[in-house]
């Protein structure tokens, strides 16, 4: 009997190795096998598939992928203050992979948990920076790390203002986190995309929708 498999893991589930065995959306690849490799809060799997190649030929092929859910991001910004609220949180990841601190400057974000995805980012936005927001804008989909993370991150974004203050935000203590909001003038943002300061891609992302088609684009005059 196996965890995660034959019997409930930590979070309670179960089939974990049955994940993507029934795919035939693309004839070029048939799915072969799928193990788990590791279910302790998101699960690790090593799929074997077959893979037809550009010239006829079939390959047979392994890949490891993360699957830690999808999830929700957003950008809070203030058009007539032209500002923008950010976050600062340690990230462990970060900081084992060269990051002078692990402190990453980041647009609020968190795991769909179930929820949809405009319900879940308005949660975020309302635990990490104390602001309660209506209905966000939808962005755009973005697979974030294609090559081994089979997360889907969702973009939002919403304006805020003190009227939509309605806590302190910081996260959830008891999940460990310890989140500060920054309130910055967008240009300085930008300046600090091109410096380093925020080297998140989600962030820069929404940052540059922001200065290319969202809210503080250049207004046409022809």
């Amino acid at each position: 009997m196996t965890d995660g498999i034959d019997t409930p893991d930590r979070r309670g589930r179960t089939g974990l190795d049955r994940y993507g065995r029934d795919l035939t959306r693309n004839p070029r690849v048939r799915i072969h096998d799928v193990e788990v490799l590791s279910c302790d809060w998101y699960v690790l799997r090593k799929t074997t598939f077959d893979y037809r190649h550009a010239d006829g030929h079939w390959s047979r092929e392994q890949r490891e992928n993360y699957d830690r859910g999808d999830g929700a991001t957003i950008l809070l910004y203030d058009v007539e203050q032209r500002t923008v609220l950010l976050t600062r949180q340690f990230r462990l990841p970060a900081y084992v992979n060269e990051h002078p601190d692990g402190f990453l400057i980041e647009t609020a974000a968190g795991l769909l948990d179930g929820d949809a995805p405009e319900e879940a980012i308005r949660r975020e936005a309302a635990e990490e920076t104390g602001h309660v927001v209506g209905t966000p804008e939808h962005v755009f989909d973005v697979y974030m790390s294609p090559g081994s993370v089979t997360e889907r991150l969702h973009f939002f974004a919403a304006p805020y203002s003190p009227g939509t203050a309605a806590g302190l935000g910081g996260g959830i203590a008891a999940e460990g986190e310890d989140i500060d909001t920054l309130e910055l003038p967008f240009t300085e943002a930008l300046a600090m995309i091109r410096d380093g300061r925020i080297a998140d891609a989600k962030t820069i992302m929404l940052l540059q929708w922001a200065a290319l088609d969202g809210p503080f684009r250049a207004k046409d005059t022809a």
